[in-house]
């Protein structure tokens, strides 16, 4: 099977209010797949369908072949163990070490004895550039270094899968070159397949081999990277190029401001 995440016509709603729309998306294995789009537009909502923390109301996610939605929760539990997610801004467990939050999911899904836990703590947070740091805090690291560490800990379990929800978000220019490095080196060791869900244009754009674009909850555009820098849509062009105005208009919509201040009566 070439792809280990398949959406096929998939339609979520929270209450009334339409998220996602005849969704159709593929995630082939060994590949980084990034998933843009403007705030609101349904791409961390597309991560929680795969992970299984909610339902579809119409079509299907399927996980290495397994559609998600009808799984009973052992399951459910047992398909996440071959995924690793880092969550925006890390979400480290800031009262434990470092080295405590890398060996928290080993912990928890396995009855590894101690000492190789240890071992792989350390061979993950080595992998990260972070094995000295292991006894310290995440409030005692950068927020570049906490990132990382958060990055150790989504692969703690070498995972066929790993999502990243907005990884380079609130990074220097510095930590975010090395995060996407990172992301994109640790996918090849691993063998595994990457959906990377961001607002940067630059550095996805540079690990990503596929790109899909989310607009009111729909595709609106999907290709390579390069095929996104030269495309003449309206939409991707002005994300693309951080165009002030366009598809996404400047002015949220409504009155214009002459019916506000009452012009259009005086005249």
């Amino acid at each position: 099977m070439p792809n280990l995440v398949e959406i096929r016509d998939l339609h979520f709603s929270y209450g009334k209010r339409a998220i996602l729309n005849d969704l159709h998306m593929d995630f082939p294995r060994g590949k980084v797949v990034a998933v843009m789009g403007g705030s609101g537009s349904g791409k961390t909502t597309v991560l929680r369908l795969i992970g299984g923390q909610v339902r579809p109301h119409k079509g299907a996610v399927t996980v290495d072949g397994q559609t998600v939605h009808k799984l009973k929760t052992d399951d459910l539990y047992l398909l996440r163990r071959k995924m690793g997610m880092l969550f925006q801004h890390g979400a480290l467990f800031t009262d434990l070490t470092v080295y405590e939050n890398v060996a928290f999911p080993l912990r928890e899904h396995t009855d590894l004895p101690e000492e190789l836990i240890r071992d792989l703590v350390l061979m993950k947070l080595h992998a990260v550039g972070l094995r000295n740091a292991a006894r310290m805090k995440p409030g005692e690291i950068s927020g570049g270094m906490a990132r990382r560490v958060a990055l150790a800990r989504s692969i703690a379990l070498d995972p066929q899968l790993i999502m990243y929800d907005e990884p380079f978000a609130g990074l220097d220019p510095i930590s975010m070159g090395v995060t996407a490095n990172l992301i994109r080196n640790l996918n090849a060791a691993l063998g595994s397949t990457t959906i990377l869900v961001s607002h940067d244009v630059k550095e996805s754009f540079l690990i990503a081999d596929y790109v899909y674009f989310l607009s009111q909850g729909k595709v609106v555009a999907h290709g390579t990277p390069d095929d996104m820098m030269a495309s003449s849509d309206p939409y991707v062009k002005q994300f693309v190029h951080a165009e002030s105005d366009g598809p996404v208009p400047f002015h949220y919509p409504g009155k214009s401001l002459e019916a506000d201040l009452g012009l259009g009566a005086r005249a």
